[in-house]
């Protein structure tokens, strides 16, 4: 039985339950919903560098995605409690070679980031003061084993999921799934010899390949997190027709990732999800919260066949387990 299968059962049970209670979904209801916030670098905009997401599970485990520059460290106060970190590799502007001071300095296109958190990172400054599980695949929890360890933190908090395998963390459900991305860690983000002859030979450490992330929460949704990733046949054999992802996470920023009309063919070809919310899209794409015109989010919006969220730093969308919205929609 594929795991898409068994969500469906389960979500089928959990649906009659509540009609023989009489108990009514949707409707604008929120108890029970999944609640993602973007972490960007300008309040209510989507911007050039924002990538950093938090996802809350009805049971109230939070998880963040990626956090990168745009987050103000681990007492960023829109961070909150932080149970797990995501990380789906290596490069700066996903694991966080430098910050924000604050929001709202510079400007959408050209945030500014005055802190250095090298050869530590954001990501490890907030695991170790949030105490949190930083879930990763490929090799990389070997490195960020020794990270925790070397900031005070715990090396067991470095945890592994392969390929194909899943792991439970406070109640949701971690799988890793392949994504076709470089993944070299840059020689700042060592110390020692090793690091003068990388950074000698202009190359970086190599910690496997990338991944991308299907969660499943508690109330039955799975949402699929792409990563810095092209088109993928996992995107359909996996992502859709195993574990049948109704919400997705696209990166659409081209030349670096899928560019829109690429993640546009994921999205209504390959996965076929309930919804989706743009990413990564490396540039300026709203003005006092509205999408721009002539964005490639803008382009990527009117290609795609499903819902499409605009990821506005610090307001939550929340998501029933079927993936429809039911607060903060477009």
């Amino acid at each position: 039985m594929s795991k898409k299968t068994e969500i469906g059962a389960v979500k089928g049970l959990v649906g009659g339950v509540c009609l023989s209670l009489g108990l009514v979904s949707g409707a604008g209801a929120t108890e029970g919903d999944v609640k993602v916030t973007p972490l960007g670098s300008h309040d209510g905009e989507f911007c050039a560098l924002d990538r950093a997401m938090v996802f809350e599970d009805p049971n109230g485990t939070r998880i963040l995605y990626d956090a990168g520059r745009t987050v103000a460290g681990p007492d960023d106060p829109r961070l909150g409690n932080i149970d797990v970190v995501l990380v789906s590799h290596m490069h700066g502007d996903h694991l966080g070679d430098r910050r924000i001071k604050e929001t709202n300095a510079g400007n959408c296109g050209g945030p500014e980031f005055p802190v250095v958190t090298l050869p530590q990172s954001n990501t490890v400054d907030i695991a170790v003061k949030k105490q949190a599980k930083i879930v990763t695949g490929s090799e990389m929890p070997a490195f960020f084993a020794a990270k925790l360890e070397a900031a005070g933190g715990d090396s067991a908090n470095s945890m592994l999921v392969r390929f194909g395998a899943e792991l439970d963390v406070g109640g949701v459900a971690i799988t890793t799934v392949p994504a076709v991305h470089s993944n070299g860690v840059s020689p700042s983000f060592l110390t020692g010899p090793l690091a003068e002859y990388l950074k000698a030979a202009g190359v970086g450490a190599s910690v496997g390949p990338p991944t991308g992330y299907v969660l499943t929460f508690s109330n039955g949704l799975v949402v699929y997190l792409s990563g810095d990733t092209g088109i993928t046949a996992e995107q359909k054999l996996v992502v859709n027709d195993h574990y049948g992802a109704e919400l997705v996470v696209m990166n659409i920023g081209d030349n670096y990732t899928t560019g829109p009309k690429e993640a546009a063919y994921v999205i209504n070809d390959l996965i076929d999800p309930k919804a989706v919310i743009a990413s990564h899209a490396n540039e300026p794409a709203t003005s006092g919260g509205k999408l721009k015109q002539g964005t490639k989010t803008a382009l990527f919006r009117d290609l795609v066949k499903v819902p499409m969220h605009v990821p506005l730093s610090g307001r939550t969308i929340a998501f029933n387990g079927d993936g429809g919205c039911t607060a903060g929609c477009d």
